[in-house]
């Protein structure tokens, strides 16, 4: 048996990521425009965040990864999201610093998403890690729901110490990110006018974001890696829906609200 890939080098951090879809009443990139343009500034704004971005996902996502046996890859249409709000935070208590701005966020939702969850972790649960330098001009993201039986405990320990590795090791990577999310509490993220329906069987359990050189790497991956990781994701995994990604805007990097928001 050869030995497990090394992990590459992390920075723990304290994030959250808000899945969102946009409403239907409406066309849906008049949704994303509000949403990188009026509510952008609502968040921006708000004290005591090291990053703010934004993660559009492609509106064509029924699922990148390669069909695994026992694994859900293919990403169930009402369930398909539409973006994701990525905020890191710069402490354990700016959060709660930032409560006046929440609110204004809060109020905003409702004129551009239908639904809208939370997946927070922990202080440290969010890893960067250092796997290359470049430019990154294709992202993908992976969600992830744990297996029943999986308790939390070796599911973290599935994705630190065997996905990410194994990612890692057989891709050439631009960036790599993990978020595993504790438990599901829809009280943390009570929008009015906004649904925030998980039920349990829907309900996901980590991220990880891939960053590549261009989009020729990415398709590489699909056509190439994911499929040598099936006998790893079979393990530990009752979903795995990978999206492809039109853009990532940051809005605030390093502490600072930038004039105009980084691709």
């Amino acid at each position: 048996m050869s030995a497990p890939a090394p992990t590459p080098p992390f920075e723990k951090h304290f994030s959250s990521s808000v899945l969102l879809w946009m409403r239907t009443d409406r066309p849906r990139q008049a949704g994303m425009d509000h949403w990188k343009g009026p509510h952008s500034g609502i968040i921006a704004a708000t004290p005591g965040l090291t990053e703010y971005r934004q993660v559009h996902l492609a509106e064509d996502n029924p699922g990148r990864w390669t069909a695994v046996d026992g694994v859900e890859t293919t990403i169930p249409a009402d369930r398909r999201v539409d973006g994701v709000a990525e905020v890191t935070f710069a402490s354990v208590l700016a959060p709660v610093k930032g409560r006046a701005q929440t609110q204004l966020a809060f109020a905003d939702e409702v004129n551009v998403f239908r639904r809208t969850l939370l997946h927070a972790g922990p202080p440290g649960s969010s890893r960067w890690y250092d796997v290359g330098d470049g430019e990154v001009r294709a992202r993908t993201v992976l969600y992830l729901r744990r297996a029943p039986g999986i308790r939390r405990g070796a599911f973290r320990s599935f994705v630190n110490e065997q996905l990410t590795p194994a990612l890692a090791a057989g891709t050439d990577l631009r960036e790599l990110r993990t978020q595993v999310f504790l438990p599901w509490n829809e009280r943390t993220w009570d929008t009015p006018g906004v649904a925030h329906d998980n039920p349990e069987g829907d309900r996901l359990h980590a991220s990880v974001i891939l960053g590549f050189a261009d989009h020729a790497a990415r398709a590489d991956f699909y056509d190439s890696v994911a499929p040598a990781l099936a006998p790893l994701v079979s393990t530990h995994l009752a979903a795995l829906h990978a999206y492809d990604v039109d853009a990532t805007l940051t809005f605030v990097h390093d502490g600072r609200v930038l004039e105009t928001p980084r691709s």
